[in-house]
């Protein structure tokens, strides 16, 4: 029995109808049903977007897509962040898989992200700094943070 994650990597017309179906009823799952938030997930977003997920022994485990400036934000945004086995660390790892994946695919700079005011803490241990006061978003409260890659 292996427990080791399995990163996927897809843009939107790679991924297969199941694939599709579970990414959708993960992300129903956690933010519409746990979060009790009632809003339109399907945002027209997805198809232009880099779907990524990780999956312990065929269960996704995390997920998050990537979108390119224009689309969801101004700058390329990282969004549907999602950890459905929490405590394991495949939050950050999905985070950083995204931000990889955002550079590789993106040659992003800077990312944007509308984060639940309440994960600050673990957007910061991914470089993602505040960059807007809180606001409303769904009825639940938000920051915008960003990221910045620096030369080194």
């Amino acid at each position: 029995m292996n427990n080791e994650p399995i990163l996927h990597k897809k843009a939107f017309k790679q991924l297969t109808v199941d694939e599709l179906y579970e990414l959708l009823r993960v992300r129903s799952e956690v933010f519409v049903v746990e979060q009790n938030c009632v809003y339109q997930d399907l945002d027209g977003d997805d198809q232009q977007s880099i779907h990524l997920w990780l999956t312990v022994e065929d269960n996704v485990v995390a997920l998050a897509r990537v979108c390119p400036a224009g689309t969801h934000m101004k700058e390329i945004s990282i969004g549907r962040v999602i950890t459905t086995d929490r405590g394991k660390g495949f939050g950050k790892q999905i985070m950083l898989h995204a931000i990889d994946a955002a550079i590789e695919e993106f040659d992003a700079k800077l990312i944007d992200i509308e984060a639940q005011e309440y994960a600050r803490g673990f957007y910061e241990s991914v470089g993602f700094k505040q960059s807007s006061d809180v606001f409303m978003l769904d009825g639940i409260s938000h920051i915008r943070m960003t990221w910045k890659k620096y030369n080194k």
